[in-house]
């Protein structure tokens, strides 16, 4: 039997509240596409929403689920606990100002393996974080968003994931 590799994230899927809190923050503050609208097949009263780069591609896509008066989740063991985004090198100054000029507070900016990161959440307390990275490919980025394509987010990075165990 041949070996698989994992060649990437191909997506991360969430849930959030009010459904356009969600759609604005992830538009307008940090600039990702709405690649898609639709709905959940299951539920088909709740939305489903593709957040993206320019041509929706895998690695790039964080989808939500938004239900109205959801309680907040906790983040544990067994799921997604930071989601994980890639800029260029030169973006951590810009970051840091664009999240506090609309009002998102950095719980952190530091290094980590030897890249710039910035630490935060979205409006529904997902955690989130900005890397700065030599491996960001700009060109990835939604050239027609509200952040200059030099700056924008270019798909993900990484994603931290909670075990419960060593095993």
């Amino acid at each position: 039997m041949a070996t698989r590799t994992i060649t990437g994230i191909h997506h991360v899927t969430a849930i959030a509240g009010d459904p356009q809190r969600n759609l604005d923050f992830y538009t307008a503050v940090l600039g990702l596409r709405l690649v898609k609208l639709t709905v959940n097949f299951d539920d088909p009263g709740t939305y489903h929403f593709y957040f993206g780069n320019d041509a929706g591609a895998p690695g790039s896509i964080l989808t939500f689920f938004p239900w109205v008066g959801i309680r907040r989740g906790i983040v544990g063991s067994g799921q997604v606990t930071a989601t994980t985004f890639a800029v260029t090198t030169q973006s951590v100054p810009y970051w840091e100002r664009r999240l506090t000029d609309h009002g998102v507070t950095i719980t952190r900016v530091g290094e980590r393996f030897g890249e710039r990161v910035i630490v935060f959440s979205d409006p529904d307390g997902l955690p989130l974080e900005v890397v700065a990275t030599p491996h960001a490919d700009p060109t990835a980025a939604w050239s027609n968003g509200p952040v200059d394509g030099e700056h924008a987010i270019c798909g993900f990075h990484s994603a931290t994931l909670s075990e419960e165990g060593y095993e």
